[in-house]
């Protein structure tokens, strides 16, 4: 699974939103590489942001 679908996936499940680091705590991946694929996320309109560094899928 590609680290753009492990972002999706692990703030699907979440009840909450989540900050970047939350995400890339429970998805064990790097910061950097759920920053880059929140950017693509964002641009493509599946994730938004409710509040400030507050991330949730669409």
């Amino acid at each position: 699974m590609d680290h753009i679908e492990l972002v999706i996936k692990t703030l699907g499940a979440s009840p909450e939103p989540m900050k970047a680091a939350e995400i890339a705590e429970a998805a064990h991946l790097d910061q950097k590489e759920v920053d880059r694929a929140m950017k693509v996320l964002k641009a493509e309109g599946r994730i938004i942001s409710p509040k400030r560094c507050f991330w949730t899928t669409a």
